[in-house]
C-alpha cells in the first residue's frame, strides 16, 4: 500500500494474510479518496482510536467524541469527549466538517442523532459517513441495523443535509469472498475443537492459508464481472444545507 497509509494502524490497514483484508483495505481507500473534502475544525463522531486521523491533511483541529458502551471498551483510545447518546456536548455550528466511520449501525436512535450532527455543523459544512451494508454482528449487544444507500439518503435529506456522493466499497463477488474468509478463519480454523486447540495451526498455518486464498482472489477478482447490489460498506459525502 501507499506510504500515505504508513501511519494507519495495522488493524485498519491489514496485510494480505489478514481475515479482514478486503473489507478494511477497500474502506481505507474510500476514506482516503474523500478525506480531502473535509477541512477546518473536524469532529470525529464515534472516534474510537481515531485510526484514520492521518489522512485528513486539510483539517486544522481534530476532535473525537464517543459513547460509553459495554460492547466496545474504550481502553487506550483517543477520545476527547463522551456524549450521553442523545445530545452532543457542543454549541451550534461549531464544526466545519464531521467524519463518522462504522458508527451508525451501533446507534439505536439514529433518527435523533442525525439532527444533532446537523446542529453542530456549520452551514455548507461537509459530513463523511461510512457504515456497513453486509457484515456479521459485532460489538454486541450494541449492533442495531444495516442500512441501504436509500435509507441513508432519506435519513440525511429529511434532516437538513444535501447528498453530494453515494459510493460503495466492495462488490458482490468480493463480499461473498470476505464472508467466506471470516467463516474460514473464525469458525473452521479456530472453533473446531481439534483444530482450534493446536496453537501451531492457528498461529502459523492459518496466516498462510489466508494469504494464499486472499492472493488468489485478488488476481481472479480483477477479471470477473462486477455487480454492486451486494457490497460491504456505504460511503456517503453530504453537506449541511445553508
Amino acid at each position: 500500500m501507499s506510504s500515505r497509509f504508513s501511519a494507519i494502524p495495522k488493524g485498519f490497514n491489514p496485510p494480505l494474510r489478514s481475515t479482514y483484508y478486503f473489507i478494511r483495505q477497500e474502506l481505507l481507500k474510500k476514506v482516503d479518496k474523500y478525506s480531502l473534502e473535509l477541512s477546518g475544525n473536524l469532529l470525529d463522531f464515534g472516534c474510537g482510536s481515531k485510526p484514520y486521523k492521518s489522512l485528513f491533511s486539510k483539517v486544522e483541529t481534530y476532535t473525537g467524541v464517543d459513547f460509553e458502551n459495554i460492547g466496545h471498551p474504550h481502553l487506550n483510545e483517543q477520545i476527547d469527549f463522551f456524549y450521553d447518546g442523545k445530545k452532543l456536548p457542543f454549541e451550534n455550528e461549531k464544526y466545519d466538517s464531521i467524519f463518522t466511520s462504522e458508527v451508525f449501525e451501533h446507534i439505536f436512535n439514529l433518527e435523533k442523532i442525525i439532527p444533532e450532527l446537523n446542529r453542530v455543523l456549520k452551514p455548507n459544512g461537509k459530513i463523511l459517513i461510512t457504515c456497513p451494508f453486509v457484515w456479521n454482528e459485532h460489538e454486541v449487544p450494541h449492533d442495531y441495523a444495516r442500512y441501504t444507500q436509500f435509507a441513508l439518503r432519506n435519513l440525511l435529506e429529511k434532516n437538513g443535509f444535501e447528498i453530494l456522493v453515494i459510493d460503495k466499497s466492495g462488490d458482490f463477488y468480493m463480499t461473498l469472498h470476505q464472508l467466506k474468509m471470516v467463516y474460514l478463519s473464525d469458525q473452521l480454523l479456530t472453533a473446531i475443537p481439534v483444530i482450534g486447540k493446536i496453537k501451531f495451526i492457528t498461529t502459523n498455518i492459518r496466516p498462510i492459508i489466508l494469504f494464499i486464498r486472499n492472493g488468489w482472489f485478488r488476481i481472479f477478482h480483477s477479471i470477473m464481472p462486477k455487480r454492486y447490489d451486494l457490497y460491504l460498506n456505504n460511503i456517503i459525502l453530504a453537506k449541511k444545507k445553508s
